[in-house]
């Protein structure tokens, strides 16, 4: 079957792709997105003390409210694909067959090479949101070794707790528990309060309620909402072992840029250039992680 397929994407078009590739990545469900960063975005926290006091009839300042910034600058990253047409086409071929007809109509081939590369960003934007260092091809993420953002070295108002040892379905309800009772008490009971673990942790956890009788947890379905004592549990792929992090989805953020013209998706034919049977896929986007108020973070490891 010999076909040529050339398309370009820029600016909002591409974002429309890129977008899709991004929320692939498990871990944006439960972190607060700022689309259109241009350059750098300003987080603003606020943070008020004795500001409410008893009523009198004169104006009177009092109580302090302190005003901290800081900076999200979403890292300009590319992938550069060079893949034989045929390593793409059986699969493709097999999903024109899908048979069934409520089966949803085919997508095209451009459609399809798309979703291939969307993966491909998924898959290392997700690692970069918590394991990220500042390397070629990554971004800062929030507990990646050296540079993570909730690092005592890189901001030292964040909550520090020591695990006992590495997690296991012996010890990590007990583990758990004390990082949550760690936690600041003017965050508790917070409704985007989440406790992000990966899905290593969260298999320990289920194991330990199973084994204590509470829930059959093995038999969940996709409806279960987890939870620990309350919280809700953000389970993120891309989290590394043997750490958890307590924090509100307000206060983790992720930034990209979905309208610039940087922003880009190319699928090249090189048929007609070169000879060959070749494609190459060009994807040009930005992406990048800050936090809100460190003293509102807890990190345990």
């Amino acid at each position: 079957m010999a076909f040529t397929v050339t398309s370009n994407f820029a600016g909002k078009a591409a974002g429309f792709y890129i977008s899709a590739a991004l929320k692939q990545a498990t871990s944006l469900e439960y972190l607060t997105m700022i689309e259109n960063i241009k350059y750098k975005s300003n987080i603003q926290a606020m943070a008020g003390s004795a500001l409410v006091r008893d009523a009198s009839c004169d104006f009177e300042t009092l109580g302090t409210l302190a005003l901290t910034e800081k900076v999200l600058e979403p890292k300009n990253l590319q992938v550069n694909l060079d893949i034989c047409k045929k390593t793409l086409l059986s699969s493709w071929e097999a999903l024109q067959m899908r048979a069934g007809a409520g089966a949803p109509p085919p997508a095209s081939f451009d459609d399809y090479v798309i979703s291939y590369m969307g993966e491909i960003i998924a898959e290392a934007t997700e690692e970069s949101i918590w394991a990220g260092t500042a390397v070629a091809g990554k971004f800062n993420g929030f507990v990646g070794a050296v540079t993570g953002l909730l690092l005592p070295g890189v901001d030292a108002t964040v909550v520090q707790n020591a695990a006992g040892g590495a997690y296991t379905a012996v010890n990590v309800i007990a583990e758990v528990s004390a990082a949550l009772a760690a936690v600041p008490t003017a965050v508790l009971g917070k409704e985007d309060l989440y406790i992000y673990m990966n899905q290593t942790t969260y298999r320990l956890y289920i194991q330990a309620v199973s084994a204590l009788g509470y829930v059959n947890a093995y038999n969940m379905n996709g409806d279960y909402l987890p939870m620990f004592n309350g919280v809700k549990v953000a389970v993120c792929n891309g989290m590394i072992d043997n750490e958890v992090v307590i924090a509100q989805k307000s206060n983790l953020f992720f930034g990209t840029d979905l309208l610039s013209d940087a922003t880009r998706i190319d699928i090249l034919d090189m048929s007609s250039l070169d000879g060959s049977d070749n494609m190459r896929l060009v994807a040009r986007y930005s992406a990048g992680v800050q936090t809100g108020t460190g003293a509102d973070i807890l990190r345990q490891s």
